[in-house]
């Protein structure tokens, strides 16, 4: 199919760029790989598309001691690439790599993923479970939105209509901690069944879930025994059935997914005390 018609412009700054969305029915283009094939789908069909590929520096990749700072046209393939986000906060690169195809992270974008807010996506989970941000633009300023205030519903995100998400952040791992991620899909590169973050940190045990809610989920583990963990998080999930798997299977893969994230975490946290 085609997209249905619609108006394009590509502002070079980030003020005009907010300004043309401030007509009805405008979407933010980036990197493009979840907007295009809902437009050729018609499964939306704004009036405009404000495509932001020629604002200047919002591409750039900064680590600090704090975390990691990913503008809005960083590629999934530069940030997954960069060994000084991978050294300030390895959940990052573990996730990404887990991101549909080459194709795919080559051309989209890590800030688009997570305003895009799919719950079946690798890398809200993870601004989920790391308390990340994201830094919005708007016609009333700059603003900034807490990761368990971005994602509201399936599909959903707490940016404005009029908005422009222009960077994330991503706090990076405290020393001695460990972080794993995990998930099952039917062929690499599809959206996962289920998946699963964990970080461990201390006697603390946080694990994140993708896939099983309208909404990334995290849960705090921490001080449940072992055997018990699953059960505990599936008491805060909503696995559902649809066509590709059943509830039943969900709920079962929570189980080996829990299990064999914070096995895999613990390891990682005793790596890096050693």
């Amino acid at each position: 199919m085609k997209p249905a018609p619609f108006d394009y412009v590509r502002p070079d700054r980030l003020a005009d760029a907010v300004a043309a969305l401030a007509v009805p029915e405008g979407k933010v283009l980036a990197g493009g790989q979840s907007l295009i094939p809902l437009l050729s789908m018609r499964l939306a069909a704004p009036a405009l598309v404000v495509d932001i590929n020629g604002l200047p520096g919002l591409d750039t990749i900064s680590v600090s001691g704090e975390g990691v700072h990913v503008g809005a046209l960083a590629r999934h393939a530069a940030v997954l690439a960069s060994p000084e986000a991978a050294r300030a906060q390895p959940l990052v690169p573990m996730a990404l790599a887990h991101v549909a195809h080459d194709t795919i992270r080559n051309r989209g974008t890590t800030v688009g993923s997570l305003v895009h807010a799919d719950a079946a996506a690798e890398m809200p989970v993870v601004l989920s479970l790391l308390g990340g941000t994201v830094e919005v633009e708007g016609p009333a300023g700059r603003r900034t939105i807490a990761a368990d205030e971005l994602f509201v519903g399936p599909l959903q995100s707490s940016v404005g209509p009029d908005e422009i998400a222009v960077s994330a952040f991503f706090p990076a791992l405290p020393a001695g901690a460990g972080v794993a991620f995990d998930e099952v899909a039917r062929r690499h590169g599809d959206y996962a069944l289920a998946g699963a973050a964990a970080v461990v940190d201390g006697d603390r045990v946080r694990v994140g879930y993708l896939s099983v809610s309208d909404v990334p989920v995290v849960v705090d583990l921490t001080g449940v025994a072992p055997a018990e963990r699953a059960d505990a998080a599936l008491e805060h999930l909503d696995p559902a059935t649809d066509i590709h798997a059943t509830a039943a299977y969900r709920r079962q893969l929570v189980r080996v997914l829990t299990d064999r994230v914070v096995t895999a975490a613990t390891a990682h946290a005793r790596e890096g005390a050693t």
